[in-house]
């Protein structure tokens, strides 16, 4: 039997944790959708992001979780974008709030473009 001492324990159970705690705010995986599938002056969800177009052949991406309270954002009319749970809406021009409780804009991800597909990264 191996005696442990206390301040071995703790570095060891602090390790642990940080190595937790760092995986769980890894960045989020890439969603990717075609060009064409990208409406233009509107936007669509795919795994968990939404993709606009405001204009052609310029792309946006947003998170689909509302900032207010973490609900999942469901309905997208034009260039405008409401979470169902308070009706906060967002601008997809910018991600920033129209009308509703919520305060924050939604969370932009970078936008990469290779042909004929749409990548957040």
């Amino acid at each position: 039997m191996t005696i442990c001492s206390r301040r071995l324990f703790l570095l060891g159970s602090a390790t642990t944790f940080a190595g937790a705690y760092l995986a769980a705010c890894g960045s989020k995986p890439a969603a990717e959708i075609a060009a064409t599938d990208v409406p233009i002056g509107s936007g669509v969800i795919v795994d968990g992001v939404i993709f606009t177009q405001p204009k052609e052949g310029e792309f946006k991406a947003y998170s689909q979780t509302c900032p207010h309270q973490q609900n999942l954002i469901t309905e997208i009319e034009g260039m405008i974008a409401t979470c169902p749970a308070h009706r906060t809406s967002y601008n997809l021009q910018d991600g920033s709030v129209i009308e509703g409780p919520g305060r924050d804009p939604l969370k932009e991800y970078e936008v990469t473009q290779d042909g004929s597909t749409v990548t957040t990264g």
